[in-house]
């Protein structure tokens, strides 16, 4: 095997291992008990033209009112909660990918001052635009 295959592998290894990390935090917790840490992270995407950075955070079923977000210094920062919805309070599961229940995802943005200029949502994704000032 070559050692880029070995590289591959470890990847994917270390993927699953922090997919396993992040269930295990969303489910075992006591029925009912209010998360105080977070318990995952939403996937993002970030995009630099010409000194202003787009971020694009997917948040499938959360009001866009209902999310915190705060930029200081260079870390931008996106805090809320996802409710398991009340259809799935009784019955069996048989899928339970969504995660649910508080989170926050901190974005180093490279070194620099800088403004928000556009929130807004999209599809179930919060859309940032941030200008850099220096």
């Amino acid at each position: 095997m070559s050692i880029t295959h070995h590289a591959r592998m470890w990847e994917a290894a270390v993927d699953v291992l922090e997919r396993a990390a992040q269930l295990h935090r969303q489910f075992f917790r006591l029925a009912g008990q209010r998360a105080e840490a977070p318990v995952w992270e939403p996937p993002i995407e970030l995009f630099e033209d010409h000194g202003r950075l787009s971020v694009v955070i997917a948040l499938p079923g959360i009001r866009p009112d209902l999310v915190q977000v705060t930029l200081e210094n260079s870390t931008l920062t996106v805090t809320a909660e996802r409710k398991l919805a009340s259809a799935f309070s009784k019955g069996i599961v048989h899928c339970f990918e969504i995660p649910y229940g508080r989170f926050e995802r901190e974005i180093r943005l490279p070194s620099g001052r800088y403004r928000m200029v556009r929130r807004d949502s999209e599809h179930g994704c919060l859309l940032l635009d941030i200008e850099m000032l220096d």
